[in-house]
């Protein structure tokens, strides 16, 4: 809800008369200029505060592959091999739709429609799920892990303009130094938060995109500390609040605020293969490629669904899969600069293909749901109210 208030917002004030003043706050640059921290309040957003929410990323990758389903590479096979095939399958639609138009010049924008909003997607199902399958949710959260930690590598190699070898490596001191105060239990935030600053600002200045270092802080928590504690878990259940409650809804509220122009403007952007493409990317692409590599993995080896689901289950979380919104919001800025024509047709086509995605993904898991529902109530119903249900009674019989 918050993140769909700050999009909100962010479009209104955009497409107001005040909307010149939306892009001078976005523009209004703050910070340093001696350590090259001279940024626009609209870049901090993306590169600082979004460090958080990658953070937290970062914890819940160490956790599914230490103590999670990443962990068992049987079980884990279905859900990673379709992330990538999520990943494939849009950037082709996305390359194919704009070569087809005759416009190689919007290639920049292929790796838009690959991510999964984990937080959305993970909001949707349990907003609609009340007797759907366990399963289901972590199908879909080793998905979205996979999903994110694939969006994170081709953030890190496609998007960084320029390598400086020297800041990059700098950034391991404060790295490893964070690491081992949170391996010997040292939690205490005025240590923590300026060396996870420090390293932040060293993988800024490196070229590499600044989100990166919330990811490797993240890697460095242990999801078992001294004593058993379940440290990964306690830095997300702190951090977690400040990610969702704060750090994605501004960087979407920067991020989302694009002039339309009006509904010949809007008319004209849906017709543009920018457009189009994340549009087609998100909505057809990322669950065709979901659900095709899954079946076909399934088909022609020895992975397998888990028995409490179905192909139709895991085409309403392939649908999911195409809410792209915050990790796609960050790509397009990176691949089309902030403020550009190109790079507005890349907000609308996210916005709207992930609308379009998660109305889909409702109406295939409602109906699964209702399914599971009227099973629930057979397997469970007690007509004469004697404590056994009438499915074992029957049985006996």
């Amino acid at each position: 809800m918050l993140l769909l208030v700050a999009a909100g917002a962010a479009l209104v004030w955009a497409n107001s008369p005040w909307s010149s003043t939306y892009g001078t706050v976005s523009n209004f640059a703050v910070g340093p200029e001696s350590l090259h921290l001279h940024l626009s309040i609209s870049t901090w957003a993306a590169d600082g505060l979004l460090a958080i929410f990658f953070f937290v990323v970062g914890l819940e990758l160490k956790r599914e592959f230490v103590a999670g389903d990443l962990r068992d590479p049987a079980r884990a096979a279905l859900p990673i091999a379709a992330a990538i095939g999520g990943m494939i399958v849009p950037a082709a639609v996305y390359i194919g739709i704009n070569l087809i138009a005759g416009h190689p010049e919007n290639l920049a924008g292929w790796a838009v429609p690959i991510a999964t909003d984990i937080a959305f997607a993970l909001a949707v199902l349990a907003v609609l799920s009340t007797h759907l399958p366990a399963a289901l949710r972590t199908f879909l959260l080793t998905l979205a892990v996979v999903d994110d930690l694939l969006a994170i590598t081709v953030i890190a190699i496609f998007f960084t303009d320029h390598l400086s070898l020297g800041p990059l490596a700098l950034a391991l001191i404060p790295i490893g130094l964070f690491g081992v105060a949170v391996q010997r239990g040292v939690h205490h935030w005025w240590l923590l938060v300026p060396l996870a600053a420090v390293a932040w600002a060293l993988v800024h200045a490196s070229g590499v995109h600044a989100t990166v270092a919330g990811v490797l802080l993240g890697f460095t928590v242990p999801v078992l500390g001294r004593h058993g504690r379940p440290t990964a878990e306690l830095f997300e259940h702190t951090m977690r609040p400040v990610s969702a409650g704060f750090a994605v809804p501004i960087f979407a509220f920067f991020a989302a605020g694009v002039t339309v122009g009006g509904w010949s403007g809007l008319g004209a952007s849906l017709l543009n293969p920018v457009t189009d493409g994340v549009i087609a990317g998100l909505v057809i692409g990322k669950p065709v490629g979901v659900l095709a590599t899954a079946f076909l993995l399934a088909k022609f080896t020895h992975a397998s669904l888990d028995e409490d689901l179905a192909w139709r289950d895991v085409l309403g979380v392939a649908l999911l899969a195409g809410i792209g919104f915050t990790v796609s919001l960050l790509i397009g800025e990176l691949a089309f600069g902030y403020g550009t024509a190109a790079g507005a047709d890349v907000k609308i086509g996210v916005l709207a293909g992930s609308v379009i995605a998660g109305l889909l993904a409702a109406a295939v898991l409602l109906s699964r749901n209702a399914a599971y529902r009227r099973i629930h109530a057979k397997e469970t119903a007690d007509a004469d109210h004697d404590g056994v249900p009438d499915i074992y009674e029957a049985r006996k019989d």
